[in-house]
């Protein structure tokens, strides 16, 4: 496993070791899993206050599975800790936090000074996402309440 280069939490990351999706689905009382392309992170649902990692693995940067894996976890209450791991990219990291990441294990160190200047590269973003900030629409048309 790659060492957390980058987190975005206010307690430090969790260290357990991540159990295969496989072992976890089949039975085990472990608080961190991890999650591979093509596998259901919906199994994963009745166990959330279970966990305290869920950590998904990016094994080329193309992969996008991930993404959605992070948002259904964040959309269905899944407050832990989200960690993206493997071939993380600096161009991808505005993206990865918008769906949910909070932590980054990726496999080849990130520049820090990238990663700041690919934080504010966009600000404003047309996609809800589970990030809490508003979609420009919706800054554009509020809905009353």
């Amino acid at each position: 496993m790659a060492e957390v280069q980058i987190i975005y939490r206010d307690e430090p990351a969790v260290a357990d070791a991540a159990v295969t999706f496989a072992e976890f689905t089949g039975g085990t009382n472990a608080a961190a899993v991890r999650i591979e392309p093509g596998e259901d992170v919906r199994a994963l649902l009745p166990h959330l206050d279970q966990l305290r990692l869920v950590e998904v693995n990016f094994p080329a940067f193309g992969d996008g599975r991930g993404f959605s894996s992070a948002q259904i976890l964040r959309e269905a209450g899944y407050a832990g800790e989200l960690r993206a791991t493997g071939d993380v990219l600096v161009d991808q990291f505005v993206f990865l936090r918008r769906c949910g990441f909070d932590s980054f294990a990726p496999n080849k160190p990130l520049n820090v000074d990238d990663v700041k200047a690919a934080e504010g590269f966009f600000p404003d973003f047309y996609q809800k996402t589970s990030d809490g900030v508003a979609a420009i629409w919706a800054k554009r048309h509020p809905v009353a309440s």
